[in-house]
């Protein structure tokens, strides 16, 4: 069996390098944060969130992250909930992807460099 050149071994990478930002490209709209469900117990004696055992209400969506380094809270509809589930999963494949193009990118460095200083 033969071994690969170089060469081969680098067009290969690259390959997959634009094969993973090609597949970057394709991903839609981003957020960064989290979207919990949250119940809650109002101030009212007689609520049945104050009750034994409570029935709390809810459920609500909230929407939180970091913005300009302070953390914002944002109530949200269950629409928007969602949509902001797709955008954070979106967000976690974009860094998935980019992971795996730093790995792709520093094995060619590797062999580039190799190749460098046997020259």
């Amino acid at each position: 069996m033969a071994r690969t050149s170089v060469a081969e071994r680098l067009a290969k990478l690259e390959q997959r390098h634009r094969e993973l930002a090609a597949q970057i490209s394709e991903v839609g709209i981003i957020a960064a944060g989290s979207v919990t469900r949250r119940y809650t117990r109002c101030t009212s004696t007689g609520c049945r969130c104050n009750a034994d055992p409570p029935t709390l209400h809810g459920p609500y969506w909230q929407w939180t992250a970091k913005v300009n380094g302070k953390t914002v809270t944002r109530r949200l509809n269950a629409r928007e909930a969602e949509l902001y589930l797709e955008w954070i999963g979106n967000d976690r494949r974009i860094r998935d992807l980019l992971a795996q193009i730093r790995t792709v990118d520093a094995k060619a460095a590797e062999l580039i460099l190799k190749e460098d200083v046997s020259e």
